[in-house]
């Protein structure tokens, strides 16, 4: 069973892995009619992954003997100057998400959860994952300042973009 507080936090996590969901749909929608196609399959791959986030929460919840709250959203933003600033704004969301994770982590420990611990130790590594790829966009964006010619090699390669992280690179 979920106490109160934890079924209360992981419900925020909901609502906030929906708004990742839709906020990254809006910036797929910006950059599809800015004609940067691969920066707009991106961030649908993105958006899908990020309600499979909320979906695996709500999966959870609900085992757990809680009861999954589905909540209103804030709109996204849906225009941006560049796709730099989209980026940056892509960047300082995911940070946001780490920090709420972190808090559902330090709550989950307080209610001798471990249960919950154990399950959001998988959000933990993926958000590591998350800002490490977010960083590295920017870096290329930073390389590329604004040669249109970058911008075109950037949107073409993006689609196939990975990165690995101390979290996701596992010892064999």
């Amino acid at each position: 069973m979920l106490s109160k507080t934890i079924q209360e936090a992981l419900n925020n996590q909901i609502r906030i892995e929906a708004e990742s969901s839709q906020i990254y749909l809006a910036m797929a929608c910006w950059a599809e009619v800015k004609g940067l196609e691969g920066v707009s399959n991106f961030m649908y791959a993105q958006s899908d992954e990020e309600r499979e986030h909320m979906l695996k929460l709500v999966k959870f919840v609900n085992e757990r003997g809680g009861h999954a709250k589905i909540s209103q959203l804030k709109a996204p933003n849906v225009t941006f100057k560049s796709f730099k600033e989209m980026f940056e704004k892509l960047f300082e969301h995911e940070v946001y998400v780490s920090q709420s994770i972190n808090e559902l982590v330090h709550i989950s420990l307080q209610e001798k959860d471990y249960a919950t611990h154990n399950f959001l130790q998988w959000y933990v590594a993926e958000q590591i994952e998350e800002e490490a790829v977010a960083r590295t966009i920017l870096d290329k964006i930073n390389m590329i300042g604004d040669d249109k010619g970058g911008l075109y090699l950037f949107d073409r390669d993006i689609e196939n973009l990975t990165v690995t992280t101390a979290a996701t690179n596992t010892p064999e």
